[in-house]
């Protein structure tokens, strides 16, 4: 007979953005529909920027501030948020035994060292040996012309004592969506007992601006919500970090549960990368899984301390009378999402072969896996 999985909690929540500083900012935030836009800083580009940081909370020593990149501080910050937040900073022995994950972009360049080499090789006598002298004196000591994706854990790491395993996954948001898809399974294979996993980004970069406007993917002009949006995108800044943690080490130590990993797990199959967003059925897909998304977070399955009394779930079957009785509230809503993002699978398949599209391959077959 197989092991049963373990449960996994999220003990942790680390974010920042431009809506705020940590989970709760993030509530009202959402709960307001606010939106923060700079159409000025970068115009004709729009950014969502992120909220001013106090970073001596979070990175205490001027030093590690000042060798890192924003994008860097931003990931470093949040980190320490869920840390706190899951009551595990500056402890030793739980942080020398945390496995960490990172998703991380490739890494901030240097405009200034580009913008230098670009203004003046057309000038120079000799290009060519030019841009060899200016590549051997303003290279990185990593010898690279951009800061490597494994510099984020690195600088978690040493600024917050986290020591156990460590993998960096780069990427944008497959990265992101693989790096808790991957933590989650390891702790409930009994392969981990504690894991920090996230990422961060800096959309308020001109090299970035310009990379995604040189392919006309930038929104430029009057700001629109992306669901009204034919075409276009808008940056923004983030840092997210989870403490993902079995449920026996959680409730050894007294832990508080912020959400089960069996509801998140779900979520990350419905959220995650699909077909192509040119797949002329993309938006449709990934509406479905957003609702899904919703309906699984309303009814309460993502750990949000809520229970279903009797006289609720009495209601609800007398508003649906082919709800299966005797199924527990998240099992009967799991399997409804299950069922949902198959049905969203075998769609999705059914458009690419009438149209010759290829879908999103592995990611769109592994979303199956709920």
């Amino acid at each position: 007979m197989a092991d049963v999985p373990r449960e996994v909690w999220i003990t942790g929540i680390g974010i920042v953005s431009c809506l705020g500083e940590g989970a709760d900012a993030h509530w009202q935030g959402l709960a307001e529909r606010r939106i923060k836009v700079d159409a000025e800083t970068f115009a004709p580009y729009l950014v969502h920027p992120l909220v001013p940081l106090d970073l001596d909370k979070q990175i205490p020593k001027k030093g590690d501030q000042r060798q890192m990149e924003p994008w860097q501080r931003i990931g470093t910050y949040a980190a320490g948020l869920a840390l706190a937040d899951a009551g595990v900073k500056g402890n030793a022995e739980l942080l020398a035994r945390m496995d960490m994950i990172v998703a991380a972009g490739g890494g901030e360049r240097d405009v200034a060292v580009d913008a230098a080499i670009l203004t003046n090789k057309p000038k120079s006598a000799n290009p060519e040996a030019f841009l060899n002298e200016r590549l051997m004196s303003d290279l990185r000591p990593t010898l690279f012309l951009a800061q490597l994706s494994n510099l984020l854990a690195g600088n978690i790491s040493i600024v917050h004592g986290v020591t156990g395993s460590s993998r960096t996954f780069m990427g944008e948001e497959a990265a992101g969506v693989d790096a808790v898809r991957i933590a989650l399974a390891r702790i409930a294979a009994g392969q981990s007992e504690l894991a920090l996993v996230g990422g961060s980004h800096n959309g308020e970069r001109e090299d970035l601006l310009l990379l995604y406007d040189s392919g006309g993917h930038m929104l430029r002009g009057a700001f629109q919500p992306v669901w009204e949006r034919t075409k276009g995108m808008v940056l923004g800044s983030l840092g997210a970090f989870l403490v993902l943690e079995a449920r026996g080490h959680a409730e050894a130590r007294n832990a508080k549960r912020q959400a089960a990993g069996a509801a998140v797990r779900g979520v990350v199959g419905a959220l995650g990368p699909t077909a192509r967003r040119s797949h002329p059925r993309a938006g449709a897909h990934v509406a479905t899984s957003r609702a899904a998304a919703r309906a699984h977070w309303h009814r309460g399955d993502l750990g949000r301390n809520r229970r279903t009394t009797g006289d609720q779930r009495g209601a609800r079957l007398a508003q649906n009378p082919a709800g299966r009785a005797g199924t527990g509230n998240g099992q009967r809503s799991r399997a409804w999402l299950r069922a949902a993002i198959r049905h969203e699978h075998r769609a999705c398949h059914a458009c690419a072969r009438s149209r010759k599209i290829v879908p999103g391959g592995g990611l769109l077959r592994r979303r199956t896996r709920v």
